[in-house]
């Protein structure tokens, strides 16, 4: 083989994964633009060229995208250069190391972070304030697995090298410390899996207002037990019971529409 075409063979070998690259960094974001308009209300009657310029989202993540190529590509100083101006630009601080899946989709974005270890599946949301983070200053792994098909609400915290399973639901303000069970809802300070009206919660848009409390259920059931004391003393007194039986005020309504429209 003589030089030149030695030459054309190594620029071949070198051009090719680049543009492998480029093609599954575009079949990413194409996906992570269709999330945001099956799961945005404000995008659905929006073309596709508005939402590629003015949803924050969109912005964070197709440079997030080419940042964490480059950085796979052992790239130093431009991932993290990426990484701090789209934060200045968008709220949404994503570190180039992360492993993100496709069609996610971030609503709002303001104020959402993504740790170095995180691994996040395949259609995913996230609502904005939601931070996936480390715990203590160990190194390796340290920060959480998020599977296919997760919800997070607004604010929620998930913290350390935990595992959040396929299909659960994260409540608004959650703090989550201990792996989470598929197809499982988790509310709290720390988050406590539960059940929505005895069944799975399903799609993106749960509800997340008529979510139940554990801690509010875990007083009414001592309250309930109180009163039924209470009566079984005044029986034994010869008082009348009713007029011993504690009255406890609802902590909030478990009544009203709907917010997702369900």
């Amino acid at each position: 083989m003589n030089p030149v075409e030695e030459d054309k063979r190594q620029r071949y070998a070198v051009g090719m994964p680049g543009l492998s690259v480029l093609a599954q960094v575009t079949r990413e974001v194409r996906r992570d633009m269709d999330a945001a308009r099956d799961r945005d209300p404000a995008a659905r009657d929006v073309g596709p060229l508005e939402i590629c310029l003015t949803w924050p989202s969109i912005h964070a993540l197709l440079a997030h995208r080419i940042a964490h190529a480059l950085h796979e590509a052992d790239v130093r100083l431009l991932p993290r250069v990426i990484s701090t101006c789209t934060r200045a630009l968008t709220g949404i601080e994503i570190h180039p190391a992360a492993q993100v899946g496709e069609g996610l989709f971030i609503d709002h974005g303001a104020g959402v972070v993504i740790g170095e270890t995180a691994v996040i599946g395949n259609d995913v949301t996230l609502y904005q304030g939601v931070t996936l983070g480390g715990t203590g200053f160990a190194t390796g792994k340290r920060h959480p697995t998020v599977q296919d098909n997760v919800t997070i609400g607004s604010g929620a915290k998930l913290l350390g090298p935990i595992t959040i399973g396929h299909g659960a639901k994260i409540g608004a303000n959650s703090v989550v410390i201990t792996d989470v069970p598929p197809n499982s809802t988790v509310v709290g300070n720390p988050g406590h899996p539960v059940r929505v009206d005895g069944r799975r919660v399903e799609g993106p848009d749960a509800d997340w207002i008529h979510l139940p409390d554990p801690i509010a259920e875990a007083i009414q059931a001592l309250a309930s037990r109180i009163g039924a004391l209470e009566r079984a003393v005044g029986e034994l007194s010869g008082k009348e019971p009713d007029a011993l039986a504690a009255e406890v005020a609802p902590l909030r309504s478990v009544r009203g529409p709907n917010p997702a429209g369900g």
